[in-house]
């Protein structure tokens, strides 16, 4: 196989030096996007906003028979950096920036293998992953697109992976009556303390979900992240808010999960249930053919030559492709543990491993 390492540095250092952080939000068509489109002179090109600092970039060469998708936007740098987040710095075997890992060192990849060879293929770059708000795979979902394959670009070590959690993140607001806390009738007006008791409620259920097993992934993800509320130790609390989340597997019904969840709460002392947002699980899609989606897509990586790894306990687009029908995996150079850290980096042995496989994979290495 042809070494794309030195031309994938190459993109990568100018990759890096867009400023693409989500949030604020404040991405545009030019800059990155205008990169990239003059790294394909022989691909047709779409960019289009969907508002929000939301672009995607849409190349296509010849009769590609898969699509290659990859989100450009990061997240915020932290003060804990020790140069430039923007400077790609090699070094100690590894290219350290913002990005780097998740996710532009694929980016980089699909550009180099692309320009390595006349091969047909298919790139769909976003930048609103970091956003929880896929306008752009929504949009590229609801057009008649004729893919059936995606392999979609996060840090997975270059192995291919078939499944992980879904997602979902959920408001709660609960109602109480002030008064006087030395009043019997504190235990039951509080709102803190209906929040209290449905959460000893929810913690039951997930420790009754441990049991559960897809695909190598085990029980119910679950997270109480904020309980606010209440005046002060002598006052009864008249209100309180709540957030929490849960990852769950493939074989749950998350709508399901939603009801119970909110039957754990006495529903005079209930105001709100909201769920704030919402990712599938992968494979997506129905349920009862989780398992079979799953096979077709370890069918897919076979078809490519490529490894297949464990399932993952974080979210990826790829749920959003495989929900609406097509077999997806998730597919990309560089470890999960580096991506959101400061001096976030990814090994040159795996950009050099992922340009030879991609490479191979559109016919030009």
């Amino acid at each position: 196989m042809t070494d794309l390492l030195a031309p994938i540095l190459d993109h990568l250092e100018r990759l890096v030096s867009f400023d693409t952080r989500n949030p604020p939000r404040a991405i545009g068509t030019g800059g990155i996007f205008d990169y990239i489109r003059a790294q394909l002179p022989d691909f047709q090109v779409e960019v289009l906003d969907h508002g929000a600092g939301a672009v995607s970039l849409f190349a296509v060469r010849g009769t590609p028979a898969r699509l290659f998708n990859v989100h450009l936007d990061t997240v915020p740098s932290s003060p804990h950096w020790t140069a430039d987040p923007h400077v790609l710095r090699v070094a100690d075997g590894r290219a350290t920036g913002l990005g780097a890992c998740d996710i532009k060192g694929a980016a980089a990849g699909l550009l180099a293998a692309a320009q390595a060879g006349p091969g047909d293929a298919a790139f769909l770059f976003t930048s609103d992953e970091e956003a929880n708000d896929a306008r752009c795979i929504a949009a590229f979902l609801a057009r008649d697109h004729g893919f059936r394959d995606v392999v979609v670009a996060e840090p997975t070590h270059c192995e291919a992976v078939l499944a992980h959690r879904g997602i979902s993140a959920v408001r709660m607001a609960f109602r109480g009556e002030a008064g006087h806390a030395s009043g019997a009738a504190a235990l039951d007006a509080s709102a803190l303390h209906q929040a209290v008791r449905w959460g000893g409620r929810a913690l039951e259920l997930v420790g009754q979900e441990s049991h559960r097993r897809f695909g190598g992934l085990t029980g119910l993800r679950f997270n109480i992240g904020r309980i606010e509320g209440g005046i002060k130790a002598n006052v009864i609390a008249p209100a309180a808010e709540l957030r929490f989340g849960f990852r769950p597997l493939p074989s749950h019904d998350i709508d399901q999960l939603h009801a119970t969840f909110r039957g754990f709460a006495a529903p005079d002392a209930l105001e709100a249930y909201e769920e704030t947002f919402r990712g599938p699980s992968l494979p997506g899609g129905d349920v009862a053919a989780a398992e079979e989606r799953r096979l077709a897509a370890r069918d897919l990586a076979e078809d490519l030559g490529l490894p297949v790894g464990n399932a993952v306990d974080f979210w990826t687009e790829a749920s959003l492709f495989s929900a609406a029908g097509l077999t997806a995996l998730v597919f990309g150079p560089g470890d999960i543990a580096q991506a959101h850290t400061a001096d976030e980096w990814v090994s040159l042995d795996q950009l050099q491993r992922y340009g030879g496989l991609v490479g191979r994979i559109l016919g030009s290495a």
